[in-house]
């Protein structure tokens, strides 16, 4: 795992979008696994802005994105499509035909993920995966389990995640109580993965996950195990790491 320390998080998000950056110039028909949340939005501005200088070109690029909330259609405003579409997509000159998340409103959660699964296999792989890093160790909706899930699959949140994402909610019962989600296996399989992390609240589970012992009780301690990781993380997140890095 390489590590970049970051100053803060506009830092960390720079540093991230000029890795997806290369990424898209070196391969332009490259395929990206993209992820939602508060972390990334940085990095999708930075993305958004260098595409407005022509610096930038999404017009052969595939994304698949990590998860997606069950039970909220594509024009709900807490769903992931909707959060893509207003941070990233309606922004670039993306193919939206060529852009994927699990469908949060086909009801028969084998149906969704099977089709899932068939979405992403049918790519040919996914060249760059982006993740957050929640809490708990999650990574999309895979949450602390006894058993890493391998591909696509309906989660019952755990209520911490639950409770993170009330913010985003009218109230704590409109939030969604299931999603669907890359599995671990899916997640593995892309040729690299970049983490961001971000903020002194996830120092603790920074060094837990990416330093201590591989479990599914801390489903991103997995990553310990992929050939190409980068973390990308501001001062306050690896501050319990000073020690180690």
């Amino acid at each position: 795992m390489r590590i970049y320390k970051a100053k803060d998080y506009n830092d960390m998000s720079r540093k991230a979008a000029n890795i997806i950056s290369s990424q898209i110039t070196l391969k332009p028909n490259c395929v990206l696994g993209l992820a939602t949340g508060s972390t990334p939005i940085g990095t999708y501005e930075h993305l958004v802005e260098w595409y407005k200088q022509g610096d930038l070109d999404f017009s052969e690029v595939t994304t698949v994105n990590l998860d997606e909330y069950k039970g909220l259609p594509r024009d709900n405003d807490q769903s992931y499509y909707y959060f893509m579409n207003e941070h990233l997509f309606s922004k670039v000159n993306i193919d939206k035909n060529k852009t994927f998340l699990p469908d949060g409103t086909e009801a028969d959660s084998d149906v969704a993920c099977k089709k899932y699964n068939e979405i992403i296999h049918a790519t040919g792989g996914v060249d760059l995966q982006l993740l957050g890093l929640g809490h708990n160790g999650h990574i999309g909706f895979n949450e602390p389990s006894d058993t890493f899930e391998k591909e696509t699959h309906c989660i019952t949140l755990s209520e911490r995640t639950i409770q993170a994402n009330m913010r985003f909610f009218p109230s704590e019962k409109d939030v969604p109580r299931q999603a669907y989600t890359m599995g671990i296996q899916t997640i593995l399989s892309a040729g690299k993965i970049l983490i961001l992390v971000s903020g002194e609240e996830k120092a603790d589970i920074v060094k837990t996950a990416f330093f201590g012992p591989v479990t599914p009780q801390v489903p991103a301690s997995i990553l310990q195990f992929h050939k190409d990781v980068i973390l990308v993380a501001d001062e306050a997140a690896l501050s319990q790491c000073s020690d180690i890095i």
